[in-house]
């Protein structure tokens, strides 16, 4: 079976959502967890804090440095994922079509790249 990255993107700009609809959402995903994990297509997954609470490290030239924010300059930012196991990119898709709907936000999907074989 493949693994599928699931993204969900927070967009820069857009309101905070009143926290009755945050409840909502988080009850909603939480459904959406337990249907994967009862399919056994749950491998992972997790929210993730700001981008303003990133700390990008970087490796050059036998120097590490760190500097605070996001890597990407952008106005969207990862602002949680699901990782999947799935049979193909089919199932992956309609996995994330109830993430979507659950977490009322856009759902980036990517397969992970094959395992060199042994």
């Amino acid at each position: 079976m493949k693994q599928y990255l699931l993204a969900v993107h927070m967009v820069e700009g857009v309101p905070d959502p009143e926290p009755a609809v945050i409840q909502r959402m988080y009850g909603q995903v939480e459904k959406v967890n337990q249907e994967l994990q009862a399919a056994g297509a749950w491998v992972f997954g997790g929210g993730l804090l700001p981008p303003d609470s990133a700390t990008v490290v970087r490796a050059e030239n036998g120097k590490t440095t760190m500097t605070d924010g996001p890597f990407a300059e952008t106005k969207e930012q990862l602002g949680g994922f699901w990782v999947l196991r799935c049979a193909d990119l089919d199932e992956a898709l309609a996995w994330a079509a109830k993430c979507a709907e659950a977490c009322e936000g856009p759902v980036e999907v990517r397969p992970f790249q094959d395992e060199p074989e042994s």
